[in-house]
């Protein structure tokens, strides 16, 4: 998870995912998730001066969102893992 990686803001954010070949992704999906995450506790936010501009808020994980990685990332490799076999079987056709 980019945020596990260390503080972040969402514009920088929307960046690396578009770096990492996820195209971009609108700051309409990005901010709602964030604050869903902000709601249950899994990241917090924290305000930091911009040169650029009005003070950002950058994000980072909490020990809720640790464990929720942790949680959820059996079933991401099993689905990974799956994917995996799919595109196997496309060379049997």
């Amino acid at each position: 998870m980019i945020i596990g990686r260390g503080e972040t803001y969402g514009y920088a954010l929307q960046e690396t995912l578009a770096e990492l070949g996820f195209g971009q992704v609108p700051e309409g999906t990005i901010y709602p998730l964030l604050l869903k995450m902000q709601r249950n506790k899994q990241i917090e936010a924290v305000r930091h001066p911009s040169a650029s501009g009005p003070d950002r808020k950058y994000y980072h994980l909490t020990a809720t969102g640790e464990a929720s990685i942790a949680e959820f990332l059996p079933s991401w490799r099993q689905l990974v893992a799956a994917m995996a076999r799919l595109e196997g079987d496309k060379g049997n056709e």
